[in-house]
């Protein structure tokens, strides 16, 4: 089945609302098995609305309309819809009765318009509001199905998820579903990835191969087809076995996580713990970890010593490390190293992260923009300090800076 999404309001044109509901709505469609090929937005006009539908009708099974169901004389769906299919609109008498009685609980005056909201398309089958006033509706005709969903998103979601997706199940009886698995991974850019599996790529049929990326880590998105879970899950399988094959080294979770949560999953099995010593990151890297629930399991803390006195402070850095024409300066192998053994042995856990560098805008200490030295201080063993040369501007080098450290940490929990 292939669906049309058709949003209305003039709101949505005028860019004061963000159209959140076409993402929500063809991600639901998606799960079902149905393809969404075009988004559409028109303004509060009956006209446009049913240009918008015949358009709609040429290359879609689907229209689901969001928005214009209100009380108000500019909602005008459930009017548009019902004049082009030449049908009648009655009142859905349970509707009615549940808009009076809110009012009347209220002690509110309901005046006529409200009626608007209890709407319903002739012939058509009701899809209840539990979050609101306005009744959807749903109908099929000449091989056409209509879904009209109300556009606030707080009654959109549980209309859509409850009412509108049963009554789509019921007139698609059984139907192939879209099964997806997002592979993620990190330590590796996007281009490189799509490298190692570009033939996997172009030969791809069935499951589909689709990489995304954001900053510091990439995901590829595995999708299938199928009647059943385990035929699914199957293809799916295949799949992942060969793009592990190739990748497999940077590959931190099969679900849609973080790397700090693949992090904080790893400590946690072991009941170790760490804590990290910033200093161009500025507390990036702690924040990224203390944004998960219950990290403070894992996580003990850390230090933002983001100038020589505060390193030395703090860390109890010697100032001759740091400064002077010998010294080998705060932006250095040997630096990091002692951030990260310093604020293991200041917190007295298992690990030390430490993460020093140059963000930019300028060099510093005679090192380029990106030049980043980063530690990891284990417990009973010799301190490992890794140098990246990273890209970007300032906002960017931090956060994959961030990310950087940590899929180096990644990797040492996953061979312990």
């Amino acid at each position: 089945m292939r669906a049309e999404i058709i949003a209305v309001g003039t709101e949505l044109l005028l860019g004061q609302t963000v159209n959140t509901n076409a993402t929500y709505i063809s991600a639901g469609l998606a799960e079902l098995g149905i393809d969404v090929y075009f988004q559409t937005v028109v303004g509060d006009n009956a006209a446009r609305i049913v240009q918008a539908i015949e358009i709609a009708r040429q290359r879609a099974d689907l229209i689901v309309f969001t928005g214009g169901l209100g009380p108000t004389q500019d909602d005008l769906t459930k009017d548009a819809l019902a004049g082009y299919l030449n049908r009648g609109i009655h009142i859905h008498e349970p509707s009615m009765v549940k808009i009076e009685a809110l009012f009347s609980s209220r002690g509110i005056h309901m005046v006529e318009s409200n009626r608007r909201q209890a709407n319903q398309i002739e012939d058509s089958d009701p899809l209840e509001n539990s979050a609101g006033l306005a009744v959807g509706n749903a109908l099929l005709e000449s091989g056409m199905h209509y879904v009209l969903l109300p556009g606030p998103p707080r009654e959109m979601k549980p209309m859509f998820d409850g009412p509108a997706k049963a009554w789509l199940r019921s007139v698609m009886g059984e139907q192939q579903t879209l099964f997806s698995r997002l592979l993620k991974f990190a330590g590796i850019g996007e281009s490189s990835l799509e490298q190692a599996i570009i033939d996997l790529i172009d030969s791809q049929s069935d499951p589909t191969i689709a990489p995304y990326a954001k900053e510091g880590e990439v995901a590829i998105r595995l999708s299938t087809k199928a009647v059943s879970l385990d035929e699914a899950v199957a293809r799916l399988d295949i799949a992942q076995q060969q793009i592990k094959q190739r990748v497999g080294q940077y590959l931190f979770a099969t679900e849609d996580i973080p790397l700090e949560e693949a992090v904080l999953r790893l400590l946690r099995v072991t009941g170790r713990r760490f804590a990290t010593a910033e200093s161009l990151t500025g507390g990036m890297l702690a924040e990224l970890v203390t944004s998960l629930p219950g990290s403070s399991g894992e996580f003990v803390g850390g230090v933002v010593t983001y100038t020589n006195d505060m390193k030395h402070k703090l860390l109890g850095i010697p100032l001759a490390q740091l400064e002077g024409t010998d010294a080998p300066g705060a932006i250095s192998e040997s630096t990091a190293a002692m951030m990260a053994e310093r604020v293991r042995e200041l917190t007295d856990c298992d690990f030390g992260l430490s993460l020093t560098g140059v963000a930019g805008p300028s060099e510093a200490e005679g090192k380029p923009v990106g030049t980043v030295f980063f530690g990891i201080a284990e417990r009973g063993k010799p301190t490992v300090v890794h140098k990246a040369m990273l890209s970007g501007n300032r906002d960017i080098i931090r956060l994959r800076s961030a990310k950087a450290i940590l899929y180096r940490f990644w990797r040492l929990l996953s061979v312990d």
